[in-house]
């Protein structure tokens, strides 16, 4: 494609995700933007919005075209039931799932160059007996990536997870070295591939307080964490670690590190949250296209009132485009 076409799916039609997608229609882009979404419903959060809005079917026969400010093209996929702004309704978690699972078959047909995706609320889709533990999880299971990672980032700092959305009690028994070994290979790819960084500098953060205190506080670090980057070493990598969470974060600011690999979910994420919350970019590695989202969730509150935030919507587009243009 001359003109490179990106879907975008709106998320949780309860939540703020139709709202943002609009927002971020009413700019001009470099590329054809794609919303996966039911028309009617973007036409009603349009209104409510009071921002205008012109629909045009999706056709993946024609040329691509750039994007123009207040236009947006739109792949149809129909709602269950009238969204209610703040209110889940399980019935719509089927529309949902539809809605990623077209943009997943038009990247992998070609159709679309990449896709970015809105928020979505696990629970409700949980609650309609659909078994969903995040976007990361279910786009690799889709293409059948083995060794899919999650890489949040903000212009300053990278984190990435050696284990995604499961209990903290399941942390420990998810992490092997094997596993750890197979998420820094697939790491220090994206590194390179995606952000430009010749030999990236990984830091794998230890699971223990103070990096177990030679095993006083957990031998995760001396049986499972290390052996994994001795391995690493050893086929020239440039990896730190296993580094105490409490005060890796510092190497970053002293330009030490290009990424953590953080072991679970609420040990890295606070952190990129708090340096760079609303303007971070999700973004899974491992994948044979790209993708990426924003760093937040639905918002019900802010459904429909206009107040809700599009500039992480506008990094995880704008960080797509750069990779496919």
């Amino acid at each position: 494609m001359l003109v490179p076409r990106i879907a975008i799916t709106a998320g949780e039609p309860a939540g703020i995700g139709p709202d943002i997608l609009l927002m971020i229609a009413q700019d001009s882009w470099p590329v054809e933007l794609v919303a996966i979404a039911d028309e009617d419903m973007l036409r009603r959060r349009a209104s409510i919005l009071g921002l205008p809005i012109n629909l045009k079917h999706f056709n993946s026969e024609l040329d691509p075209v750039p994007h123009k400010a207040s236009h947006l093209t739109i792949c149809h996929s129909k709602i269950s039931q009238k969204e209610k702004y703040g209110i889940l309704n399980a019935v719509n978690a089927r529309y949902v799932l539809d809605t990623l699972e077209l943009a997943i078959s038009g990247c992998k047909s070609g159709d679309f160059s990449a896709m970015v995706t809105g928020p979505v609320q696990k629970s409700v889709i949980c609650d309609a007996n659909f078994y969903f533990s995040g976007h990361t999880e279910f786009i690799a299971e889709k293409v059948d990536a083995p060794n899919p990672v999650m890489l949040l980032v903000t212009e300053n700092l990278k984190v990435a997870l050696a284990t995604t959305h499961i209990p903290l009690a399941d942390v420990p028994a998810a992490i092997s070295t094997e596993g750890l070994i197979n998420t820094i290979h697939t790491l220090d790819r994206g590194l390179k591939s995606l952000f430009s960084i010749a030999r990236p500098r990984i830091g794998v953060l230890a699971l223990n307080p103070h990096a177990g205190e030679n095993g006083n506080l957990g031998n995760e670090e001396i049986s499972i964490i290390k052996p994994a980057i001795d391995e690493m070493r050893k086929l020239g990598l440039s990896i730190e670690g296993p580094l105490p969470a409490d005060t890796a974060f510092n190497d970053c600011k002293n330009g030490e590190i290009d990424a953590f690999l953080a072991m679970y979910h609420d040990q890295g994420l606070p952190v990129i949250k708090f340096s760079g919350f609303g303007t971070a970019a999700n973004i899974t590695l491992g994948l044979p296209f790209i993708r990426s989202s924003v760093d937040h969730g639905t918002a019900l509150d802010l459904a429909g009132t206009g107040e809700a935030s599009p500039d992480s919507l506008r990094v995880a587009l704008e960080f797509a485009i750069k990779n496919v243009t």
